[in-house]
């Protein structure tokens, strides 16, 4: 996708993969694709007056969260966002998104564990068959999350990113979660989630009371 980007491809363009080779996940992490998921990219060019680019990772989880709603109604009562984008249900990962830029173009990359989920040491995953019972194909998947998708971005270039991120607020952890973070500097925190600081950073806070804006690491429930 960043080589059709690169290449003028218009906004809007989707392309999905029954499988990946060499799947990717936030900070350059693996990302197991076997056939049965959801391996979907998505192209938004930005505009001069649009909110920071950065922020459509929040479009993305708020989409996606919506979608699965939508298609699996009984898991999606269980279905939460962690910040920032990963959707998870009783602390199991079953999704990741991933941001990519190249010049005005962002690729937003969606993998959602459909039927499969890998077994990880560091984490639990899930899957909505596993969720649900229900086994959703890709194809049909992406048909129901590609509006939603355009849908909020539209709102998000209309309305500002605030609307964007108290939609996000009404899907996430609530507010005292109590959460560790692995910083990409190898230090660990652990606090209390305390809500968005301006541009979606996580605010933590600490034993002490004091609050961290935290702008990338990974995140746990604890």
């Amino acid at each position: 996708m960043l080589d059709l980007a690169k290449s003028g491809e218009s906004e809007g363009r989707w392309i999905r993969a029954d499988w990946q080779t060499a799947g990717r996940g936030r900070l350059g992490r693996e990302w197991e694709s076997p056939p049965g998921n959801l391996y979907a990219s998505v192209l938004t060019r930005l505009q001069p007056t649009d909110p920071p680019a950065a922020t459509l990772g929040f479009v993305a989880a708020v989409a996606l969260h919506q979608t699965l709603k939508t298609l699996a109604p009984v898991a999606g009562k269980t279905l939460f966002i962690k910040w920032p984008n990963d959707i998870v249900s009783d602390g199991a990962k079953l999704s990741g998104i991933l941001l990519e830029r190249t010049g005005d173009a962002v690729v937003t990359g969606f993998g959602v564990n459909l039927a499969r989920h890998p077994d990880l040491a560091d984490r639990k995953t899930t899957s909505l068959l596993a969720l649900s019972g229900d086994a959703i194909a890709p194809p049909a998947f992406l048909d129901t999350l590609a509006p939603v998708y355009a849908r909020i971005v539209d709102q998000w270039r209309m309305q500002g990113v605030e609307e964007v991120l108290s939609a996000w607020h009404a899907c996430a952890h609530p507010l005292g979660t109590a959460l560790a973070v692995s910083l990409p500097d190898g230090a660990r925190l652990e606090g209390a989630y305390d809500g968005l600081a301006q541009g979606g950073a996580l605010n933590l806070r600490l034993a002490d009371g004091s609050v961290r804006a935290i702008h990338a690491g990974d995140v746990f429930l604890v």
